[in-house]
């Protein structure tokens, strides 16, 4: 596993994460809780770490919900303020 998964990992278990607007309507759309994109990035499977993404180094993880639904998730870490950020989801097509 990469270090930027594991470090964005870390951050979501101590709760240092927030949410983006743009993820928060993707969620909504999408029909997603944001505690189950929070809980599923715990299991989730890496699926790219992209470290030089401008402007913030991110992370695509493969998750699951409680029903087997697998969707994506896109999380980047803020380094200024130390935070994880919810960036967007959405479903395997």
């Amino acid at each position: 596993m990469g270090q930027l998964y594991e470090a964005i990992r870390r951050l979501v278990a101590e709760e240092k994460y927030v949410v983006g607007q743009h993820a928060t309507e993707r969620l909504e759309e999408r029909g997603i809780m944001e505690w189950q994109a929070v809980a599923g990035l715990a299991d989730g499977e890496l699926i790219i770490e992209r470290v030089d993404a401008k402007p913030n180094a991110a992370i695509e993880v493969r998750e699951e919900l409680p029903d087997g639904t697998e969707f994506k998730a896109v999380w980047s870490y803020l380094q200024q303020s130390d935070v994880a950020k919810l960036v967007t989801v959405h479903f395997f097509d």
